[in-house]
């Protein structure tokens, strides 16, 4: 939950308020002015959670001048859009499977509560995941003694920094390696998990180092040369031989592992990079083209051709076949002009207009799985042209698809959003439970909230994710629910000259009755995976539990076989080394009407969706803001901090303030190590 308030308990100055903005992440470039300076009637925004809808939200009121206190009650930031190393997603999913809900904390804060008042108990334990089933397809055992590189040691529960690495260093680390973090003092302690180097070719230094470092142990009576001889010929069958990767490999990288629990792209004009090139954002991330789209037909996996130019270099396509698709595709970045081509069709599905289109059965599979990508069965005719136009008109904005893809995964997005806020005033604490809402008996409307400390915060606006919400409120309503599926392979589903591939791919429905599959696959350039590995997000809308809906996709795409001996079709595919399927709770979509008994200034934020977009995400965050401060604009530009205005009676306070705590000390900026694609983000935006 992100809480907004003034600067402390009821509104008074120097209260727990002040005391939490210590103990929380910040940035060095923020400017905030003391307690006592700011103006007068900026009342609070409090809000529990910090999703990606949230997080923006947050960040738009801070920009406007709010006071805005976000509180969330896990230990890292992003909710169900975060990521997680290795190790941390093992912490994740031991979690998730525990199915006891704790409910032990004294009841001393209900003294707080008025007569005239009554109060909404929220939830203390996250009921949005279902059905985690993980399995190991290598010798698990190997990985027993284990120790992750670059591991933190543990620190204390309650002194942790709240950062994404933490969810694998405070909680209990992957088996075998109970032991390793208190190995790892050596490594230096201001380095952040999420900010370590991780090029491409420092996958093997650890091999490396190990060699290196075992040839002292070699007798006296052999000869250097001798010696030569060995290493020659080990290079010589290394070269031969491609090397198999092992789980305890996995559990040893495990930090070059950022792996999301929502698999989504961005489109390259879609609301959310629109959002982030005019709010500044973008120069704290950077992103990577989604480089190539296939298609799964006849049990094949193939590369589609999309741009003009792949379409006429493609051998796939006969030349009546590029002139079909290339009229096809013209006529939808136009449709709404020529409406006699498909009035007729209003009521039929994507599909059977397709097949009035004198398209071969290859170009109508290409089109409606592969860049609409839309259902077969449920999709309408003007949903179809609607969706394939869109696709069009993100080709060649950054590439030669329509999609980017975050370095360091899709949970550095809603972080982004909250490093804008902190820069503007936000306060974050993290592993912060929050006990109830307190509502107005009289008015209706909420008036504060109690913490997991017994103390009372007043706001104005409450902003809450739909996870916490109780059951009381949630009667009446009817959720979704995603089926997910990650996977760690070791190799790409279609091989290329170039390893460093970022494809989409959607299989059809593989049975009636059941949806298309996105498969998403990143390489290690991504900064998601180790070297010589690739990571696999599968989604789509449940029907069953996770592993139900998704295993027999990924037995068509990959080997799950353990053993040696495989068929030759089984040893062609790429062959899984560790997997996780679980069921995710869809919540948005859903009306403000349909909670019972929601307070009118209390706002709800909603998970993930399935859609490969996030335009659903951005939608709700500023109808949200729009709703609370009608005459303000929505998340304008940031200064860039060669152009803010520093005066000295500010200036004084703030560096006194964050000179006291430790974890207050400023991380590397994102300026500072911004890539290429973000400055082609942004440089494109100023041509437009």
């Amino acid at each position: 939950m992100a809480v907004a308030g003034p600067d402390g308990p009821e509104g008074q100055e120097g209260g727990r308020g002040e005391a939490w903005r210590a103990g929380c992440w910040s940035h060095p470039c923020r400017v905030r002015r003391p307690a006592a300076q700011r103006p007068a009637g900026r009342p609070a925004r409090p809000a529990e959670g910090s999703c990606l809808p949230e997080s923006i939200v947050a960040a738009a009121c801070a920009r406007s001048g709010q006071s805005v206190l976000h509180v969330d009650s896990r230990n890292y930031y992003g909710g169900n859009w975060a990521s997680f190393s290795f190790s941390g997603l093992l912490s994740w999913i031991k979690e998730n499977q525990q199915k006891t809900d704790t409910d032990d904390e004294c009841e001393d804060w209900r003294k707080l509560i008025l007569e005239n008042e009554e109060v909404i108990s929220l939830r203390k334990k996250d009921k949005t995941i279902q059905h985690v089933e993980d399995f190991c397809f290598d010798d698990q055992d190997s990985a027993e003694g284990v120790e992750e590189v670059g591991a933190l040691p543990k620190l204390p529960a309650f002194g942790a920094s709240g950062a994404e690495g933490d969810a694998g260093v405070s909680e209990k680390e992957c088996p075998g390696g109970e032991n390793t973090l208190p190995k790892a003092e050596n490594q230096e302690p201001g380095k952040e998990p999420d900010t370590e180097p991780a090029s491409p070719g420092e996958g093997n230094d650890t091999g490396i180092t190990s060699e290196n470092e075992s040839s002292p142990g070699t007798t006296s009576g052999e000869s250097v040369l001798e010696s030569g001889k060995t290493e020659g010929a080990a290079s010589e069958t290394s070269a031969q031989e491609p090397k198999k990767v092992s789980y305890s490999q996995i559990v040893r990288e495990g930090r070059r592992f950022n792996i999301d629990l929502v698999s989504k792209l961005l489109y390259s004009r879609g609301l959310l990079i629109d959002l982030l090139i005019k709010s500044n954002v973008s120069r704290y991330a950077e992103f990577k083209n989604a480089t190539r789209i296939l298609a799964f037909r006849e049990g094949k996996v193939e590369q589609v051709p999309c741009s003009r130019a792949d379409v006429f270099n493609s051998r796939q396509l006969t030349m009546v076949e590029k002139r079909m698709l290339m009229k096809f595709l013209t006529f939808c970045l136009d449709y709404e002009q020529h409406p006699d081509e498909y009035q007729d069709y209003e009521n039929s599905t994507f599909a059977q207009f397709l097949r009035t289109r004198k398209l071969t059965p290859s170009l109508q599979h290409f089109i409606l799985h592969s860049i609409a990508m839309v259902s077969e069965t449920d999709c309408s005719t003007l949903d179809g042209l609607q969706a394939t136009k869109k696709f069009l008109q993100c080709l060649g904005r950054y590439g030669n698809t329509p999609f980017l893809f975050p370095l360091y995964g899709q949970g550095e997005i809603p972080q982004c959003f909250c490093r804008m806020c902190a820069v503007f005033g936000g306060i974050y604490c993290l592993r912060h439970p929050v006990q109830c809402l307190v509502v107005d008996k009289e008015s209706g409307r909420c008036k504060a909230i109690v913490d997991h400390f017994g103390q009372r915060i007043s706001a104005k606006y409450f902003i809450v994710e739909d996870s916490y919400l109780p059951e009381s409120i949630c009667t009446n309503v009817c959720y979704r629910e995603i089926s997910r599926a990650v996977l760690i392979t070791d190799q790409s589903v279609l091989n290329t000259d170039s390893e460093q591939q970022v494809s989409v791919l959607t299989v059809p429905p593989v049975e009636p009755g059941k949806p298309a599959v996105c498969v998403i696959e990143l390489c290690s350039s991504t900064m998601t995976c180790m070297k010589e590995t690739y990571l696999v997000h599968l989604t789509c809308p449940s029907t069953a539990t996770a592993r139900e809906d998704l295993e027999p996709v990924v037995q068509k795409l990959f080997s799950l076989n353990t053993g040696k001996e495989t068929e030759n079709e089984e040893a062609e595919k790429p062959r899984v080394l560790w997997a996780v399927y679980f069921n995710m709770r869809d919540s948005s979509g859903i009306d403000r009407s349909a909670y019972d008994g929601l307070p009118s200034n209390v706002y709800v934020c909603s998970g993930p969706d399935s859609a490969l977009g996030n335009d659903c995400a951005v939608k709700q965050a500023e109808t949200i803001f729009q709703a609370m401060f009608p005459t303000e604009d929505f998340c304008p530009a940031a200064p860039n901090p060669e152009d803010i205005i520093y005066d000295e009676d500010e200036i004084a306070p703030e560096e006194s303030g964050s000179s006291n705590s430790p974890e207050t000390k400023p991380e590397p900026s994102a300026e500072e190590s911004s890539s290429a694609d973000s400055t082609a983000v942004k440089k494109e935006d100023n041509e437009e």
